[in-house]
């Protein structure tokens, strides 16, 4: 199982606004998508969470890209890599960013 609520996030550069983008991101991704009202695309779709692991990897990585890209332009996603917990059977998602376009 993906834990979506144990997101880690790590900057491949220096940020002086590490600690807003993270704000922001962390905001973006515990945010179910379609429950915002004047935004239905803000945050994550969670399709991904009853498919097999592998797809669901996948899935959880495209749509942290996506939306990484629209809503938080200051960073890019270089890559989304998991750490396992073999006790509890959990998965936490490390997103690795680079600097974006804007900042």
């Amino acid at each position: 199982m993906v834990d979506v609520g144990n997101i880690e996030l790590r900057f491949s550069y220096d940020a002086p606004e590490e600690e807003d983008i993270s704000r922001c991101l962390r905001t973006l991704y515990a945010t179910r998508e379609g429950s915002q009202p004047l935004d239905r695309e803000f945050g994550i779709g969670w399709g991904f969470i009853d498919k097999p692991l592998p797809v669901a990897q996948q899935e959880f990585a495209f749509e942290v890209i996506r939306k990484t890209k629209k809503y938080e332009p200051r960073v890019t996603v270089e890559k989304v890599t998991y750490e396992f917990n073999g006790i509890e059977g959990k998965m936490k998602p490390v997103i690795h960013l680079a600097k974006g376009g804007e900042g």
